[in-house]
């Protein structure tokens, strides 16, 4: 039986809603956010869960409070699971990024895996402090089943390292919606298997906010 981890992404914040960099700034969830939360508690309360946990930003921990209650578990929290920091960055929108710092972004924008915003985190530095956590979750609970709530790009980055993927177009190649639902398998703690990846079917019926722009200006391009 392989280690599962339900890889999952705190629910919708009013500054999701926004577009806005979000990653050291701590929001609660919305309305919105804990009906999405809500839906995949209810779709995972039959799974079995041995163990919760969450980064330590309110909108992680409430989502994994959420999750875990009906199974009669606590989170617990772990600083390194939180989001990327933005630096400078944070609160602002994109358009507000690219107007101040045009530069700094384009050349975040062609590898964020290294390049940082002032003041912020790369890439590189998310996976140092976040991969460690992961493999000694999946050692100290081999066989067992966790839930882990994450960030959009902690997430992200996370699978592109486990899976041998090149991260640095972890944030064009890949997604990770509100309360989506990664599940990955462990045969060890270097060996990984992708078995559902950023799953909202949970919430199908919950009308979704649609956005014309997302922080990636790469899916904003004509044709896209």
């Amino acid at each position: 039986m392989p280690t599962r981890i339900y890889l999952v992404r705190h629910g919708a914040t009013e500054l999701t809603a926004e577009d806005r960099f979000a990653g050291s700034t701590d929001v609660p969830l919305s309305d919105e956010g804990r009906r999405q939360v809500t839906a995949l508690a209810e779709r995972l309360r039959c799974d079995t869960l041995d163990a919760v946990y969450a980064s330590p930003m309110a909108r992680t921990v409430e989502t994994a409070r959420i999750i875990a209650t009906p199974h009669g578990l606590e989170p617990m929290t772990e600083p390194d699971l939180r989001e990327i920091d933005y630096g400078r960055w944070e609160g602002r929108t994109r358009d507000e990024v690219e107007g101040e710092y045009s530069d700094e972004y384009d050349a975040w924008q062609e590898d964020p895996l290294t390049i940082a915003p002032a003041g912020g985190e790369s890439g590189i530095q998310v996976l140092a402090r976040a991969l460690p956590v992961m493999r000694r979750i999946v050692e100290q609970h081999a066989r067992r089943s966790v839930l882990v709530v994450s960030h959009k790009g902690t997430n992200r980055l996370l699978v592109s390292s486990l899976l041998g993927f090149d991260a640095r177009g972890y944030r064009d190649r890949l997604d990770q919606s509100p309360a989506a639902l990664t599940i990955l398998d462990f045969a060890s703690v270097i060996r990984a298997r992708l078995r559902v990846f950023n799953d909202v079917s949970h919430y199908e019926g919950v009308p979704p906010r649609v956005l014309q722009r997302r922080l990636s200006s790469w899916w904003s391009r004509p044709g896209c």
